[in-house]
């Protein structure tokens, strides 16, 4: 692996990595994926959301219906530094059926990080969604290493919303109707403790996230693979008034797959709760 950008420094220094060719540790790694300090966060709340999305070159998230195969072993490696580093995994509840979502373990790895940064031993999964229509009997809801968490709307079905709550999951409430307004998302998880937030998509969640000025970081994996067909791009949703401007933070290569950083421009700000 090397890093193409930001150009590596001359003198070796911490942040420059490890040289050019060789394979960089989780620690490396985590490093380069450090979130902001929570005082210098977006909008001054303290929350950081971040995207880990993986696209093929002519911009399909998926092939036959799933991203594995547009994936890396090195790929892999910072899919699970940037869980490594989360609070919590924001996900949409048809990616949770689609992808096949477990609860995320514990690792050793990652345990005198997370202790420092007061985190606890894994990741929460925080599944949106608007019907609550899940199989609660599933592990991700059974037997998960932390509480997963639910976020939907204050008017999401009733009978729904007591049966998440019976299969243990922690319902988080971000919007007033029936669905999850995205704007109030990272606030409602931050009420929970947690702020330094990754969201692993589907589109259709990336794009209402985007449209309600939410997401401050995306992380792109660019896949030297083309797959044709009619998949969706990265993002799938309402189209944005003005683009939404992101400066390029940093990249990294390694057998042809880029893996690209892209911070956002400015603010929009966030609606309070």
């Amino acid at each position: 692996m090397r890093r193409l950008f930001p150009p590596p420094a001359d003198d070796r220094s911490e942040s420059s990595g490890p040289p050019a060719g060789s394979r960089w540790s989780i620690d490396a790694l985590a490093d380069a994926y450090a979130y902001p300090e929570t005082d210098t966060a977006a909008d001054g709340d303290g929350v950081w959301l971040r995207a880990n999305m993986v696209s093929s070159l002519d911009g399909a998230a998926y092939h036959d219906g799933r991203s594995q195969p547009l994936s890396s072993e090195a790929d892999m490696r910072i899919f699970g530094v940037l869980r490594g580093l989360a609070d919590a995994v924001v996900v949409g509840a048809q990616t949770v059926r689609q992808e096949g979502y477990g609860p995320p373990r514990e690792r050793e790895v990652f345990a005198r990080r997370r202790a420092e940064a007061g985190q606890g031993p894994a990741p929460a999964i925080a599944v949106v969604s608007a019907g609550l229509d899940l199989d609660f009997s599933q592990p991700l809801f059974t037997c998960p290493l932390v509480p997963t968490l639910l976020v939907t709307g204050a008017g999401a079905p009733s009978d729904r919303v007591a049966a998440a709550r019976e299969a243990g999951a922690d319902v988080v409430f971000a919007g007033d109707g029936a669905t999850v307004d995205p704007a109030r998302l990272p606030r409602a998880l931050a009420g929970r403790g947690l702020r330094r937030l990754l969201t692993e998509g589907g589109p259709r969640l990336l794009g209402q996230l985007i449209a309600g000025g939410a997401l401050d970081e995306l992380c792109l994996t660019v896949a030297p693979r083309i797959t044709a067909g009619e998949a969706s791009r990265i993002v799938n949703g309402p189209e944005v008034e003005v683009p939404v401007e992101f400066g390029l933070a940093g990249v990294l290569e390694e057998d042809g797959f880029l893996f690209t950083r892209y911070s956002r421009i400015g603010g929009g700000g966030r609606t309070a709760e």
